[in-house]
């Protein structure tokens, strides 16, 4: 008999998904039960401490099956604790500054729980065939009992940072946005504003007779008028708090 469990792991080495799921098998013939995984994950390491520090060992190689469910699910929720405070580490980095480093490792966050939530539905599902496979005593069915409910509360607990997650996404994207058009409207203001005295200058710049051409304070009356049409548009712009 072959079990593929799926187990969190963490990623030392820096990557898009910084937590994701790795698989690890159970083949059981006869008297015998090996675990196999390609990964070292602390959750095996944890197992096998635990149950060196019980000092009981298994009853059959039926409660060692469940007891690896129980321990993945309880890993489960250690590693989306530290997810969660990665989340809220970002929130604070994002509320004094919007930058792609924060967006970009809430993204990679956004991830991780995706794979968290599609790993632990696979396992309830492959649990819930187990229990009509294996010889299930009364113990068995207790400790299945205590599984489902890590399971459960994995799951959901996945889904609301997901949900979470998602929001905060969307609402920085709009906070983005929205100084994005702010930065729009003023540079667009600004533009409008400084079109009046280009518009006088080329007036008055222009090779025709405009009876300017000899008065002293020819250049001082266009500076002027210029200026004051810039200064109108200003205040206009300012009253319809486009600036």
């Amino acid at each position: 008999m072959l079990i593929i469990l799926r187990i969190p792991y963490v990623k030392e080495t820096r990557s898009r998904t910084p937590y994701t799921t790795v698989p690890l098998g159970i083949i059981h013939k006869r008297d015998v039960t090996i675990t196999v995984c390609y990964y070292e994950t602390n959750m095996m390491i944890d197992f096998v401490s635990y149950q060196q520090k019980r000092g009981v060992g298994f009853t059959d190689y039926v409660d060692m099956i469940f007891r690896l469910f129980y321990s993945s699910a309880v890993w489960y929720l250690k590693r989306l604790k530290q997810i969660n405070s990665l989340i809220d580490k970002a929130k604070r980095n994002l509320d004094r500054d919007v930058n792609n480093e924060s967006l970009i490792g809430l993204s990679r966050l956004q991830d991780s729980l995706t794979y968290f939530q599609t790993s632990i539905r696979g396992n309830e599902t492959l649990l819930s065939k187990l229990k009509f496979k294996l010889q299930i005593d009364e113990l068995d069915a207790d400790l299945i009992e205590d599984v489902n409910i890590e399971m459960t509360q994995a799951r959901e607990t996945t889904a609301i940072y997901s949900d979470i997650l998602e929001s905060t996404m969307d609402t920085y994207s709009s906070i983005i946005n929205n100084n994005m058009n702010t930065v729009m409207r003023t540079l667009t203001s600004v533009t409008i504003i400084m079109m009046f005295p280009t518009l006088i200058a080329s007036l008055f710049g222009m090779n025709l007779i405009n009876g300017m051409e000899e008065k002293p304070f020819g250049f001082l009356l266009a500076l002027v008028i210029s200026v004051g049409t810039a200064a109108a548009a200003w205040w206009f712009f300012r009253h319809k708090r486009l600036v």
